[in-house]
């Protein structure tokens, strides 16, 4: 897959000095945790079998639960990170 120019182009339109983009505030930083964030929401999606605001199956026990917060370390620093719970039902 590639990351089409015109994309990159306006996520780095405000990016002036090396703190904008590597920066604590940077969109490095941004993108890592939007990322990550979408990442373990599509890896709940799968493994409850259905996406995030759909009714929940005939059958499925399991469901979202909230979030927890977590720090990720890179090399931009500290990003937290709202990662998705699970509430596993006993039947």
């Amino acid at each position: 897959m590639n990351i089409r120019k015109e994309i990159l182009d306006e996520l780095l339109q405000e990016c002036k000095t090396a703190p904008d983009l590597f920066g604590e505030g940077g969109i490095l930083k941004q993108l890592t945790t939007a990322l990550v964030e979408r990442a373990l929401e599509a890896e709940l999606s799968t493994h409850l079998g259905y996406k995030k605001h759909e009714s929940r199956p005939e059958g499925q026990n399991n469901s979202r639960n909230g979030y927890s917060q977590k720090k990720v370390q890179g090399d931009f620093g500290v990003a937290e990170i709202a990662v998705p719970r699970l509430a596993a039902r006993r039947v």
